[in-house]
């Protein structure tokens, strides 16, 4: 019992819950075993707290057991990325420069949400220092491993979330991304990982550079991928750039948990634009080959498939720009014994960051805000592009070299709505990534392709986890 309840989905089980055939402390006991046996090597927490997710957990049987439930993931195991504040908890944001001693009071949006709708808390997940870098390492806690091949890096900057959900440690996570923080990692680690127009979840505290980070759901599959994202959409005024509730809710709009997303017809008269470079990256072979297969099974769900070259092949040198000023700002009121604690990569970019000048940095953000007007005219061709995630997949930690080529930046600049959904596996056995990128806050469109590919492609196998 305790393998098959670590590895339901969200949505598995609230059906459990419902039928009496599981009870949320009895799964809440199995994901903390399974940690327990396999959680040492790959390094996805920060930190753990058994005993106020038990607790959690026997008050949400308690509410199943009067038949009133909280909210829409009432019982469910959830793990936060330490970049989201949490009350009780510290934040440490990947960094020795953070003083965990508090006091740690107040909910960021997305997780004072989780609490509503009756998720159990249980832990926070690792990430790299401020959420700067795209491995999946930090001074504070090291290397966290790819749940695949912990030789292996799962990406970042939510390493530890992705790794979490695809060991079966609790079935959805929250991550962000500012640059592909989400995508690029659920791609390198065989899961599902959705950026949300910007504004579409709320955050606080709010960004103040002109790539802010979008809060977001990680998960094993498109359905709970989209009841999370329903969960963490709610409005929230601590954001004055968030956007109005979505008409209608993203689940219900979808059919029952996506079910009727699926099938021969599920995208007949979507117009999809598919692009295997960007202009400007060539993928491995593998990524490749599987690229032009979902194409292909694009097309045979009814969708109209065309190639295009998107305007984008700038969007790197835009990206590390505003990246470089976003880690100039975070480091500001660092002193030298502080910024000397740093990951040199962040000390790295920083300086970099305080070397520029007002004009440059505003001459990326009108670069920026240009790239976003040519996906703009691109979509009035198309209702979404299609892209890997990745160049390849994820790199060995030891001598891999840099990462593999990223597709998923662009779309942080811009702002869209992004998803990568996995698309395989290489012949070493780790995973690849599918991008689909859709029109501002038409998430449902977005998720509706991403269910139809998953239910077409053949399902991956659970990672091979090494016990200790």
């Amino acid at each position: 019992m305790t393998t098959s309840l670590v590895q339901a989905t969200a949505l598995e089980l609230l059906a459990l819950y419902r039928a009496r055939s599981a009870s949320p402390v009895e799964v809440m006991r199995a994901v903390l075993a399974h940690v327990e046996r396999h959680g040492a090597p790959l390094n996805a927490f920060v930190l753990l707290d058994e005993e106020r997710a038990l607790d959690a957990a026997r008050a949400s049987e308690a509410r199943w057991a009067r038949g009133a439930p909280a909210g829409r993931l009432d019982g469910v195991p959830v793990s936060v990325k330490d970049l989201l504040l949490t009350r009780g908890w510290p934040t440490r944001r990947g960094s020795r420069t953070v003083d965990a001693s508090g006091p740690w009071t107040e909910d960021a949006p997305a997780v004072a949400r989780l609490r509503e709708h009756g998720a159990v808390l249980f832990g926070k997940t690792t990430t790299s220092e401020f959420g700067l870098k795209g491995s999946g390492d930090s001074p504070l806690t090291g290397i966290t491993r790819n749940a695949w091949d912990p030789r292996h890096t799962p990406g970042g900057s939510s390493a530890g979330a992705v790794t979490a959900v695809a060991a079966g440690f609790g079935p959805i996570a929250v991550g962000t991304d500012g640059g592909g923080s989400i995508r690029v990692p659920s791609a390198f680690s065989g899961v599902v990982g959705l950026k949300p127009t910007f504004g579409r979840v709320p955050a606080h505290p709010a960004s103040v550079v002109g790539v802010p980070p979008h809060v977001g759901p990680i998960a094993r599959t498109v359905g709970d991928a989209a009841l999370l994202l329903a969960v963490l959409s709610a409005p929230d005024d601590r954001d004055p750039f968030r956007a109005p509730p979505a008409p209608g809710d993203v689940v219900d709009a979808l059919g029952d948990a996506l079910g009727d997303a699926t099938g021969a017809g599920a995208l007949r008269g979507v117009r999809i634009g598919v692009s295997a470079t960007l202009g400007a990256i060539e993928p491995a072979s593998e990524t490749r080959a599987r690229f032009a297969a979902a194409a292909a099974t694009l097309q045979e769900l009814g969708a109209e498939v065309e190639e295009v070259e998107p305007p984008l092949a700038d969007a790197g040198g835009v990206l590390r720009t505003l990246f470089a000023a976003r880690a100039a700002h975070t480091v500001r009121e660092l002193g030298p014994e502080q910024r000397a604690l740093l990951d040199p990569a962040v000390r790295s970019a920083a300086a970099e960051g305080e070397a520029l000048g007002a004009v440059a940095y505003l001459e990326a953000e009108r670069r920026r805000v240009e790239l976003a007007l040519a996906m703009a005219a691109l979509h009035r061709r198309v209702d979404l592009l299609v892209t890997p995630t990745s160049a390849g997949a994820a790199p060995p930690i030891e001598g891999g070299g840099p990462l593999p080529a990223s597709f998923a930046g662009p779309f942080s600049l811009t702002r869209q709505p992004a998803i990568s959904v996995p698309m395989g596996v290489t012949s070493a056995g780790l995973p690849l990534g599918l991008q689909i990128v859709g029109r501002h806050f038409e998430e449902a469109l977005v998720l509706r392709a991403a269910r139809a590919f998953e239910s077409a492609s053949a399902p991956l196998q659970a990672p091979p986890l090494r016990g200790r």
